[in-house]
C-alpha cells in the first residue's frame, strides 16, 4: 500500500551508525510514504535518502562521561531548540535512533505533549544494573529491538516492542568474497593482512590512534610483509591517525589509510583489531577474527565498569553469550598484548574455523529484512494501514 500523504516523519541519530540504521528506514519508509518528509538530525547517509538535518550529527558524535560533560552545554541546548521545533510543528511521530542519552528524554516529552515516539536499537538494559527500563516506558510508544533476546525484556514490563533484526545482517554476504575483494584491492591472496579499526568519533581516535599504530609495528616485526588496513571515516578523524603514523614512524611497514570502507577492509583482512562497538558485530558477519579493545579517559572507565551487568562488552561475546573473541580493554590494552592476541587469531587456523561457522550461524539469527520489518512497525505505530 502506497500513502500519499504528505506526513512528517522526525528521527535522530547521533552517530554513524545510527547514520546507516536510519538511511535503510527512510529508505523503506519512502516505498510506502513518497510525500513524507524526514527532518532532525542525521548523518550523510540518511540526508542523501532524503532526510533534512537540522544540525551536524557530529555534535552529538560524544562518547563517554567525561567526554560528554566537555559538550554537554552544546548538546543540551541542541535538545532544548529542536524538542521547541518539534512542539511548534508536530510530526506524526518521532524516531530516536539509538543515542538514548539524547534521545530518551526529548522522547519523554514529546510522548507527554500527544507526539508518538519510537525508539530504534534497544538501549542495552541487559548489560547494564541501572533501571532504565522504567524511563524507556515513559518515553516511549514503541521499541525496535535488533537482537533475539530483547523482546521479552520489555514484553515482561508491557512496553510494545518489535524485533527487527539487523540490517547488516541482510547487507552483508553469508560467505564474503575474501578473494573477489582482494583482487579489486590488489592484495595477493598469500599476503597477511591485519584490518585496524580505531573508531569513528574523534575522541576514541585521540584514544586509540597511537595504541594502533604501536600495535602494528610489533606485529609487523614478526611478519615482516603484513598490510595493515586502517578505514577512518572523516578527515578529521585521518588527520589525527595520520598524527600518530608520523610521530611513531611507519615508514618501515605498509598501512593504508583509507576513507570509509570498512566492510572491505575487514572482508579482505585475515585478523581485525576492532574498537568496541558496532564494528564488532561487522567483523563477525564478515566471518573474521577479532580482538576488541577500548580506551577511555579513568572516570568514564570507573563509572562504566561499576555498572557493567555482564562481563563482556563486545557484540559478538554478548550474542553468544561467552567470551568468543579476546577483548583487551583499558589499562590492559597495550601494544603488547594487543599484539600478542591478534597474532594469535592470525596463526590459529582451527580457531578461524570455528568462528566462521559460529559467526555464519549469529548472521542467519539477524537476517530479517530489517528495514522493512522496521518500516511496517512505524506504519502500524501511525495508525496506517498497509
Amino acid at each position: 500500500m502506497v500513502d500519499s500523504r504528505p506526513f512528517t516523519i522526525a528521527l535522530v541519530a547521533g552517530e554513524a551508525s545510527g547514520d546507516t540504521l536510519g538511511a535503510h528506514l527512510v529508505s523503506a519508509l519512502k516505498k510506502h510514504l513518497p510525500n513524507a518528509r524526514f527532518v532532525g538530525i542525521g548523518g550523510p547517509k540518511m540526508i542523501k535518502e532524503g532526510m533534512t538535518s537540522w544540525w551536524p550529527q557530529e555534535k552529538l558524535a560524544v562518547m563517554g562521561y567525561v567526554e560528554v560533560l566537555k559538550h554537554y552545554r552544546e548538546i543540551v541546548g541542541i535538545r532544548k531548540q529542536l524538542k521547541a521545533r518539534l512542539l511548534a510543528d508536530a510530526p506524526d511521530v518521532f524516531i530516536g535512533i539509538d543515542a538514548p542519552g539524547f534521545n530518551l528524554d526529548l522522547e519523554i516529552d514529546l510522548k507527554r505533549r500527544g507526539i508518538k515516539t519510537i525508539h530504534y536499537v534497544s538501549p542495552s538494559i541487559w548489560a547494564w544494573k541501572a533501571k532504565r527500563i522504567h524511563k524507556i516506558k515513559r518515553a516511549v510508544n514503541h521499541i525496535l529491538a535488533l537482537f533475539p533476546f530483547e523482546p521479552e525484556l520489555y514484553k515482561a514490563e508491557q512496553i510494545p516492542v518489535t524485533y527487527v533484526g539487523h540490517p547488516l545482517a541482510d547487507v552483508f554476504p553469508i560467505d564474503p568474497p575474501k578473494a573477489d575483494i582482494r583482487e579489486q584491492m590488489k592484495i595477493g591472496m598469500s599476503r597477511p593482512v591485519f584490518a585496524m579499526l580505531p573508531g569513528s568519533r574523534q575522541s576514541e581516535l585521540k584514544q586509540h590512534a597511537s595504541l594502533f599504530v604501536k600495535t602494528a609495528k610489533l606485529i609487523a616485526e614478526q611478519v615482516p610483509d603484513a598490510l595493515f588496513l586502517v578505514p577512518l571515516m572523516t578527515r578529521e578523524t585521518r588527520e589525527i591517525f595520520e598524527k600518530a603514523c608520523f610521530k611513531e614512524d611507519c615508514s618501515a611497514f605498509e598501512m593504508n589509510l583509507m576513507y570509509g570502507h570498512a566492510p572491505e577492509a575487514m572482508a579482505a583482512a585475515d585478523v581485525v583489531l576492532v574498537a568496541s562497538g558496532t564494528a564488532t558485530l561487522e567483523a563477525a558477519l564478515m566471518k573474521r577474527p577479532m580482538v576488541i579493545t577500548y580506551k577511555m579517559s579513568p572516570i568514564t572507565w570507573w563509572l562504566m565498569t561499576r555498572k557493567m551487568y555482564l562481563p563482556y562488552v563486545g557484540l559478538p561475546n554478548i550474542l553468544s553469550k561467552e567470551f568468543v573473541v579476546p577483548e583487551i580493554m583499558q589499562k590492559k590494552a597495550t601494544p603488547q598484548s594487543l599484539s600478542v592476541a591478534l597474532l594469535e587469531s592470525f596463526r590459529n587456523k582451527d580457531l578461524q574455523v570455528s568462528l566462521k561457522e559460529r559467526f555464519t550461524n549469529l548472521h542467519l539469527l539477524l537476517k530479517q529484512n530489517t528495514a522493512q520489518k522496521a518500516a511496517e512497525a512505524v506504519l502500524q505505530v501511525m495508525g496506517i494501514n498497509r
